[in-house]
C-alpha cells in the first residue's frame, strides 16, 4: 500500500514510518525538515512540505492510497490553528486526487472534560490543569475533528491519552470516546494508525487508543509530557 505520513519527523511519525516500512508498504514521509530525517529505505520517499501550505500538501498527497496525519502541537505554541488548517488542506487535496482513506490524531482532551471512573485527584486536579494549559490547542483539535467528519472521505480520528515511550506494541484497547485510561504508548498509537489505514477497522468513527500494560506513573508522564499535546510532530 502507498501511504503518505504527515508529521513523519516527530516521535509518533517516525515510529509509524518505520513500522509501515517493516510491513512492506511504500511510504512518503512528509516533513518541513527532510534534512533532519534520521533514516532511509528503498521504499521510503522523504518529501519537504508544510501542512499549512495547500499547494505543498496537494503535491505530497497525489498518487497515494491512504493518508496518515501524526501532526501535533506543543502546549504554548503560537500556532494554535495548526490542526484545523492542516486538516482543511489535507482533506481538500485528498478529494481532488480521489484518495478516500484518512487516519489522523487528536487527543482525549478534545471533549474538554475528564473521563468517568477516574480517581478524584485525577479528575479534579490533573485533568483540569492539563485542559487549562492546552485549551487553545484542544479547541483547534475539535475544529479539526469537525472538518474531517464533514467530508465524504473514509476517515478515522484517533484520540490517544497521555503519551509515553515503550519498547514494543502491546495488547492495547481501541474503543469509543471517554474510555477509562490515562496513557497511550507511541508504539501502540503508531500501530493503531497503520491498522486503521490498511485494514479499515473503524471507518467514519472517532476512537480512543488506551495502553494498559507497562504504563508509567501519572507523575512521571505529567512531568515529561506536560509541554506536549497529541502526538508525532510535538
Amino acid at each position: 500500500m502507498k501511504l503518505v505520513i504527515f508529521g513523519a519527523n516527530g516521535p509518533t511519525g517516525r515510529l509509524t514510518t518505520t513500522q509501515a516500512l517493516a510491513e512492506g508498504h511504500l511510504v512518503t514521509a512528509v516533513t518541513r525538515h527532510p534534512e533532519d530525517f534520521p533514516f532511509s529505505d528503498p521504499a521510503l520517499t522523504v518529501t519537504k512540505a508544510d501542512a499549512l501550505d495547500p499547494e505543498a500538501v496537494d503535491r505530497a498527497v497525489a498518487g497515494h492510497d491512504a493518508v496518515i496525519s501524526t501532526l501535533g502541537v506543543p502546549y504554548g505554541s503560537p500556532a494554535a490553528t495548526t490542526f484545523s488548517e492542516s486538516a482543511t488542506h489535507i482533506t481538500a487535496a485528498m478529494t481532488a486526487h480521489g484518495i478516500r482513506r484518512l487516519v489522523c490524531v487528536t487527543s482525549t482532551g478534545v471533549p474538554m472534560k475528564p473521563p468517568p471512573g477516574e480517581t478524584l485527584i485525577y479528575r479534579k486536579v490533573i485533568v483540569p490543569m492539563l485542559l487549562k494549559m492546552g485549551r487553545p490547542l484542544y479547541e483547534d483539535a475539535a475544529r479539526m475533528e469537525q472538518i474531517v467528519a464533514h467530508t465524504d472521505l473514509d476517515w478515522t480520528i484517533i484520540r490517544p491519552s497521555g503519551l509515553f515511550d515503550a519498547r514494543a506494541v502491546t495488547d492495547y484497547t481501541v474503543g469509543p470516546p471517554q474510555m477509562v485510561g490515562r496513557f497511550t504508548s507511541r508504539r501502540d498509537l503508531a500501530d493503531a494508525l497503520i491498522r486503521e489505514a490498511v485494514d479499515d477497522r473503524s471507518p467514519r468513527s472517532i476512537v480512543e487508543v488506551i495502553t494498559t500494560d507497562g504504563t508509567p506513573s501519572v507523575y512521571r508522564v505529567f512531568l515529561k509530557e506536560a509541554l506536549r499535546i497529541g502526538n508525532g510532530s510535538a
